[in-house]
């Protein structure tokens, strides 16, 4: 099939998550992290990084919501891209003057990047990227690794005698989503035959990673769940949704034509009570929503 987007005509935005407790989870999103709430009913809040930016996160509470079991399909982690190196710093700062957990920290050839958790256990990647014209390209795939990310001297980047505490950098956006899969294979003919994603690396073991646009990926998937995992319970926190802004009408026109013509489930409704154009569900059952520029 031919491929439909380029870097400049698709972004993610809008990564809708479960959780158990909204007061928890705004407090680690939003006093922690420094997202600001774009508007709150008694079950979801939607944040963002600056009003003049979309929607980044949204958080429905489930009360009844247990944790996700361990072995099972759904989000891997949602990446969070700050703007430049120094952002970074700044919120890695932060998290350590707080005392929250750090799990792991890589350089990755193309981006430097933080790993925790939120306090349902949902993964959360906090990155800035390399500058592009760092990045290494072999016989069309980016070269990323994981290296050990030297700490302190990302560290050094944020000021000592920082300035007040105003939350997030405004430009922060959603990079790119991880999710784990329980087939590669079928995972790879959703994303990248049906929706163009290209394949960008592919020598990690069980892993996938695709972009549009000569990014280095906006789509991680894995199988290190186990191959043939199940989904997640509905009971379970977790990715309720994500959303692929289509920024260029032609391509908005040409991929609602290949989903037409695919005959892939279509859901009538959205998380958000929104009016969506396209809402489908990929091979494990997680719900995207395709949505053109406004």
């Amino acid at each position: 099939m031919t491929h439909v987007f380029s870097l400049s005509e698709i972004r993610l935005f809008r990564v809708h998550l479960k959780v158990a407790d909204m007061a928890r989870s705004l407090a680690f999103y939003g006093d922690l992290l420094g997202f600001k709430e774009s508007r709150k009913s008694d079950s979801t809040a939607a944040l963002w990084a600056s009003s003049n930016l979309p929607e980044h996160l949204v958080l429905t509470e489930i009360r009844s919501a247990r944790p996700r079991p361990p072995g099972t399909t759904g989000l891997f982690h949602v990446a969070i891209r700050l703007p430049h190196r120094s952002a970074l710093a700044n919120l890695l700062r932060r998290l350590l003057d707080r005392g929250w957990p750090i799990q792991g920290a890589a350089h990755h050839g193309v981006s430097e990047a933080i790993y925790l958790s939120d306090p349902d256990k949902n993964g959360v990647e906090l990155y800035s990227d390399v500058p592009r014209d760092l990045w290494a390209w072999e016989k069309g795939y980016v070269k990323m690794a994981t290296e050990p990310l030297d700490v302190d001297n990302l560290l050094s980047e944020a000021p000592k005698n920082a300035p007040e505490w105003k939350g997030i950098d405004p430009l922060a956006d959603i990079g790119h989503i991880h999710l784990q899969v329980s087939d590669l294979t079928r995972s790879e003919q959703f994303y990248h035959g049906l929706l163009g994603f290209d394949i960008t690396q592919r020598s990690y073991p069980g892993a996938l990673f695709l972009s549009a646009g000569g990014y280095h990926h906006h789509i991680g998937l894995n199988i290190w769940a186990g191959r043939g995992a199940s989904p997640a319970p509905p009971e379970a926190v977790g990715l309720l949704s994500f959303a692929l802004q289509v920024r260029d009408r032609e391509s908005w026109i040409s991929l609602k034509d290949r989903i037409a013509s695919a005959r892939m489930p279509r859901e009538t409704t959205n998380t958000l009570n929104q009016s969506t154009d396209v809402l489908i569900r990929d091979p494990d059952g997680n719900l995207i929503e395709v949505v053109p520029a406004n």
